[in-house]
């Protein structure tokens, strides 16, 4: 039985709204219905008729016609469904988070979804991993960082970041360091055919150990050309035939030097008196990532040595040599952007001693 028939008034500006609801091509169809409900009754047109044209069964054109005489336009909404309590609430992301405060199990290095859920024993590891998803929590990924302690951190970084942004007229600045123990590994590389078809590019995990050889390198500021010699090993002495190599590649020019903390780069006052037009600069203890030739060496790991093979340590030092001439036909200075400099201890930093 279809219960009898409200009557509607409509003012002016709910008219408005209902038209436009009308017009619009982007109107959802149950909203497009309600008011056309809405505008037909206050036609004065009946139920069943409104129902006809608007293509609904009568007891939907009357529940909109009370809906609307009893709210207004806020009765032509949805009311809000009570649906299924959910499982997991706020409380429960509180203890995940609380559990990842904790050490892993003992024997584990880390929290895995699996661990968390069993130590949680009510929430299913499904969830977990939403939850660990939804606040962007990587359980694999590890940061590293490296706190300098040096009382006087300030005023070393300023030296050289001043060298980088400006530079001392007529001058030099060389970033100076050297890369130890690369070894001249032997492997079985090639192509490998899959039965699909696909062809990789690998090599075995076998290798054969042709020696080791360490690398000086100097990187001119101005223009991120490279100087490097190979040595058997990392001594003063072997530092300071570098630098003797460096300083005769710049005659008669005034010389800043950035070098790291290590012991042979210092305590060379014998040297640097024979050579007044040299300075070193020491970045700051546990900082030697100021030093931009630190920036080559990784850019000369992922080019020229990752992934390559030598059957002698001739081979490999040939190697790299026709690396650092063909980066210096195309070699450009980085931009240092960063000028302020400030120490900055970690906040809240949490060590865990085992």
């Amino acid at each position: 039985m279809i219960p009898e028939a409200r009557e509607v008034h409509l003012s002016r500006k709910d008219r408005k709204v209902l038209e436009a609801c009308c017009r619009s091509p982007v109107t959802l169809q149950r909203d497009l219905k309600r008011a056309r409900i809405v505008l037909l009754a206050a036609d004065g047109r009946s139920t069943r008729s409104i129902a006809k044209e608007v293509g609904v069964q009568p007891r939907i054109v009357s529940l909109w016609r009370h809906r609307y005489a009893d709210h207004g336009l806020e009765g032509l909404q949805d009311k809000p469904r009570p649906g299924k309590q959910p499982i997991y609430t706020k409380t429960t992301d509180k203890r995940i988070l609380k559990l990842l405060d904790k050490p892993p199990p003992q024997g584990f290095a880390r929290w895995t979804g699996p661990l968390l859920a069993e130590a949680l024993g009510d929430v299913d590891v499904q969830y977990v991993w939403r939850f660990l998803r939804s606040h962007k929590i990587d359980l694999v990924a590890r940061k590293s960082w490296c706190e300098s302690n040096d009382p006087n951190f300030t005023a070393k970084a300023a030296d050289v970041v001043g060298l980088y942004v400006a530079p001392p007229a007529k001058a030099i600045v060389l970033c100076v360091d050297e890369k130890p123990s690369i070894q001249a590994l032997e492997r079985a590389q090639g192509y490998l055919k899959l039965p699909n078809g696909r062809a990789l590019t690998g090599q075995s995990h076998d290798y054969k150990r042709h020696g080791t050889t360490t690398l000086f390198a100097a990187l001119e500021v101005a223009t991120g050309k490279i100087i490097a010699t190979h040595s058997k090993r990392r001594r003063r002495v072997e530092f300071l035939d570098f630098m003797n190599s460096v300083t005769a590649a710049f005659p008669n020019r005034k010389l800043h030097v950035i070098l790291d903390n290590l012991n042979t780069h210092k305590k060379n006052e014998d040297w640097l008196k024979a050579h007044p037009n040299v300075q070193f600069h020491f970045t700051p203890t546990s900082a030697s990532w100021l030093n931009q030739v630190e920036v080559w060496f990784s850019i000369l790991q992922g080019q020229s040595l990752s992934g390559t093979s030598f059957t002698s340590l001739k081979q490999l030092q040939e190697h790299i040599d026709a690396y650092v001439n063909a980066y210096n036909d195309r070699a450009e200075p980085f931009a240092w952007t960063k000028k302020k400099v400030r120490q900055r201890r970690f906040k809240g930093r949490r060590i865990t001693q085992l």
